[in-house]
């Protein structure tokens, strides 16, 4: 099925979950689980769109350095809560142009290479095998109500989080891994923008290939996560009960929430 895009205007890659089906044939429900970009720059008509919608709550995976830099903007009858994947920015999806140029402009392939890295310590670190722990307790502790979980574009580590939830709410692979390779095609003009920024500054062709490497996502990058998965830790079913601590009991209980 084709992804639930939401009419945000100052919020990148915006999307509800619900509509995906899953065990047993239920559907996820609409208005419950909702992966976005950084909501930094949220404009008061979009504020007022995810108050309508019934968001409660929104989680920011990012970094406390990132969360420092462009801090979420706080909204009036929405809870903000903070469970960083990572202690630092792993994919540099946000990092500027000059944090980036040295390591980026001599050397074909980086940014490939960085990606598929950041995707193995997402699932391999223990504070990142921590927060996903977090985030899914979280979210089944929530009874009513939309929960927005993000990064920093909604591609990585919000790609991540969403595989795991999908995947406890019974989706198939394949419509799981379409639903992370949609974040490519949603951040074109994202990345056309850094593009162009490139040729203004008079960077070379290798910087600009390795940023759009860093600024999309990949089957590539995903397999990378589940192949290190399926060598260290056995498959998807027992890295989620044992190194991310989401026994039976917690997985029934968000079926039971965000289940139709």
């Amino acid at each position: 099925m084709p992804v639930d895009l939401l009419p945000l205007k100052t919020v990148r890659n915006p999307r509800d979950l619900g509509g995906y089906v899953g065990y047993a044939g239920r559907k996820i429900k609409k208005r419950r689980l909702l992966r976005t970009g950084t909501v930094a720059k949220l404009s008061q008509e979009d504020a007022d769109f995810l108050r309508a919608y019934g968001v409660k709550t929104i989680i920011d995976l990012r970094s406390p350095q990132e969360c420092v830099k462009r801090p979420d903007r706080l909204v009036d009858g929405i809870a903000s809560v903070h469970i960083p994947i990572s202690s630092r920015d792993q994919t540099q999806a946000g990092a500027s142009f000059e944090d980036l140029a040295d390591m980026y402009a001599t050397k074909p392939l980086a940014g490939f290479r960085h990606m598929i890295g950041s995707y193995q310590k997402m699932v391999s670190r223990p504070h990142s095998q921590a927060a996903f722990h977090d985030l899914l307790a979280f979210l089944a502790q929530q009874e009513t109500g939309g929960t927005i979980f993000h990064c920093s574009e909604g591609k990585d580590r919000t790609g991540m989080s969403t595989v795991f939830i999908l995947y406890i709410l019974g989706v198939d692979l394949e419509t799981i891994r379409q639903d992370y390779l949609a974040s490519a095609p949603l951040l074109n003009d994202y990345r056309a923008r850094r593009d162009r920024e490139c040729v203004e500054r008079g960077d070379n062709l290798i910087f600009r290939a390795n940023l759009r490497s860093l600024g999309t996502v990949n089957n590539e990058y995903l397999d990378a996560a589940l192949l290190l998965i399926q060598e260290k830790y056995g498959d998807l079913d027992h890295f989620i009960v044992n190194q991310l601590g989401v026994g039976p009991g917690m997985q029934e209980r968000l079926r039971d929430l965000y289940l139709e």
